[in-house]
């Protein structure tokens, strides 16, 4: 008996020691790289070259959901360029984004419809395009007026 007494006193001891600590710690998103997948043209409306940036694309259901969020910045030569199957009115917010941005919306024809200027980090609002469009480009808030990007203006980009 007193065997066994020592051996479960042993065993309920090395269990007590065994157990981790349950200190909660931060959950951090990962740190997410930029993937250069093309290059994009900004043309004025005659086909002058205004800009030339390296984009990433965003042309499936999840790319779409998850876009710019959880990065921290991003470089002035960069940008996302969004690509959808439908041509319709779109709408963006800016839930777990953490940098401005500045969103265009381009249709069909590669031509922009409507730029939101300055749309402000994690703010849930929805930023409507004013037609129907079949792209969305996304790069830093106070790029489209540096580079005097505006309605009419064209894009036209290359796959790498």
């Amino acid at each position: 008996m007193r065997k066994l007494y020592l051996w479960a006193s042993i065993l309920f001891c090395l269990s007590i020691l065994s157990c981790k600590n349950d200190t909660k710690k931060a959950v951090t998103p990962p740190k997410i790289e930029f993937k250069h997948e093309a290059n994009l043209q900004l043309l004025d409306s005659v086909g002058i070259i205004k800009k030339m940036i390296q984009i990433e694309i965003a042309d499936n259901d999840f790319e779409h959901q998850t876009g710019l969020m959880y990065r921290k910045k991003m470089d002035t030569n960069k940008g996302m360029l969004f690509i959808f199957n439908e041509i319709k009115v779109r709408s963006f917010y800016m839930k777990n984004t953490y940098i401005p941005l500045d969103i265009i919306y381009i249709d069909s024809e590669n031509t922009i419809i409507n730029i939101i200027k300055n749309a402000k980090p994690m703010n849930q609002t929805s930023l409507y395009s004013d037609a129907p469009a079949k792209y969305v480009l996304e790069i830093n808030a106070g790029l489209s007026d540096i580079w005097e990007l505006q309605k009419g203006d064209k894009i036209n980009y290359s796959k790498l």
